[in-house]
């Protein structure tokens, strides 16, 4: 048996064990994919994620595909993602030009809307779940409020950036460098829809095994 201090030290030592596994987890939990140009990989290596944007893909009608190639453009799948800053004198860190933030990179007053319209006040813009709920949510309105189509993933895009005002009043048209990023943003849709056809009914029969337990 133990002496007493020795008992100390080791549940000491458990715990610290245990503290550094989870740190360790929760690191694995929201860094970005390894793989992110396949979707296949991704949602392998990212167990829940399937799960999480089928959810929003259902609630919203906008595809998975849609939904996961805004994410990439906008974050590359970082949870913490911010704009980078400005650069003053052009090496002085400066401010960002906004407080976009998260997987979708939403801003605060965009996401505070969202919560509102949607119903969940929890939601965190550095959550899987929700950014993925969000970009769903967003492109719903693109088609409500601009008449753009769910599987449009070019146009839905130019509404994300310039806002379904602006998208209204043609604020694109001149600016040939967000139309370059739409259509990258719309082939890597393609993409991904191409490549999840390939593997959707291997993720849905084990999202349908783990719904057992």
């Amino acid at each position: 048996m133990l002496r007493p201090d020795l008992q100390s030290l080791s549940r000491t030592l458990k715990f610290g064990g245990l503290l550094l596994f989870c740190l360790l987890m929760a690191g694995c939990a929201t860094s970005p994919p390894k793989n992110t140009d396949n979707i296949c990989a991704i949602f392998e290596e990212k167990s829940g994620w399937y799960k999480d944007v089928s959810k929003a893909s259902k609630k919203w009608g906008v595809p998975i595909s849609v939904i996961m190639a805004f994410m990439h453009q906008e974050s590359r799948f970082k949870a913490t993602a911010k704009p980078p800053r400005k650069k003053i004198l052009g090496f002085i860190p400066g401010f960002r030009p906004s407080d976009a933030y998260g997987y979708s990179q939403a801003l605060k007053s965009t996401w505070a809307v969202y919560q509102r319209d949607s119903g969940r006040y929890g939601a965190d813009r550095d959550d899987f779940g929700d950014a993925a709920d969000f970009v769903g949510w967003y492109n719903h309105q693109s088609y409500k409020r601009s008449g753009i189509r769910k599987d449009d993933a070019y146009h839905l895009y130019l509404a994300y950036h310039e806002g379904h005002g602006g998208f209204n009043r043609r604020t694109f048209k001149n600016k040939h460098w967000l139309k370059k990023v739409a259509k990258k943003v719309s082939a890597r849709s393609i993409k991904y829809r191409r490549q999840l056809q390939g593997c959707e009914a291997g993720l849905q029969r084990t999202r349908w095994f783990f719904g057992l337990f």
